[in-house]
């Protein structure tokens, strides 16, 4: 009776509650801790630049191919910079700037959302913050480097994404909803593991020295992106499916 008390005692210790384990975080140096926050909370000020970005297509109709492009300039003139002290400032600019110009390139898709029902940007917004927080939370509690064999993997899944729409622009219309559907789920599965990956590919660059928080807060920006760009996209045919069904029935 006695060892198996011991045992049980032990593994309480040994385990502890979920909560304790995330206040330790043990395996995780400060130094890492703060460059994470300083991270995040960059990741938090290019989000607000984008719905800004995107507030300002609903205003004024200005997200298109131009934003596009120009977000693409601005992420590449950003890597292209060292990161250094002196740079800091026009980087941290670029990355906004970025951010702004993807959130007007997105303002369309988010135009049709909310003329069809609003509620579908909320919850999909949220949805998106929940999974961000679960699934880097999970990366951050996780063992140093356990998630980072996901790379290959969703590398390959990429390129299936890639062969996909190849496959789509060949076929045309004969298989186009299914490959589309496809798309969007795949896709959605892949840039929710990119969360967990670039989370601890980031810790693991941290532990190394490399504390570019800059450039860590905009991959995590872009996997954010995907994932509620194709929630959006996946909510709102589901929407206008419910919509039409619900209009059959009222013709019958």
């Amino acid at each position: 009776m006695e060892s198996l008390f011991g045992q049980s005692q032990r593994r309480r210790r040994a385990g502890g509650s979920g909560f304790e384990s995330l206040k330790r975080l043990g395996h995780i140096s400060p130094a890492v801790q703060s460059h994470l926050k300083h991270v995040y909370l960059t990741l938090c000020s290019a989000l607000a630049f984008s719905a800004l970005g995107a507030y300002l297509h609903i205003l004024l109709n200005v997200g298109g191919a131009l934003t596009t492009v120009g977000c693409v300039a601005s992420i590449a003139f950003l890597i292209s910079l060292p990161a250094s002290r002196d740079q800091e400032r026009n980087r941290l600019a670029l990355l906004m700037s970025a951010a702004l110009l993807q959130g007007a390139s997105v303002g369309p898709l988010v135009d049709l959302v909310i003329d069809l029902d609003s509620r579908i940007l909320v919850t999909a917004f949220v949805g998106t913050a929940v999974a961000f927080a679960c699934f880097s939370g999970a990366a951050i509690i996780a063992k140093r480097r356990e998630y980072l064999y996901l790379g290959g993997l969703l590398s390959s899944g990429l390129s299936i994404l890639l062969w996909l729409q190849f496959a789509t622009s060949i076929f045309g219309h004969t298989s186009a909803t299914f490959m589309f559907e496809l798309q969007l789920y795949f896709g959605l599965l892949v840039f929710l593991g990119y969360m967990v990956f670039d989370t601890q590919e980031i810790i693991e660059r941290a532990h190394r020295g490399d504390m570019d928080y800059i450039k860590h807060a905009l991959t995590l920006f872009t996997d954010f992106v995907a994932v509620l760009v194709r929630i959006l996209v996946i909510m709102m045919k589901n929407a206008q499916e419910k919509s039409q069904d619900e209009k059959k029935r009222k013709k019958r």
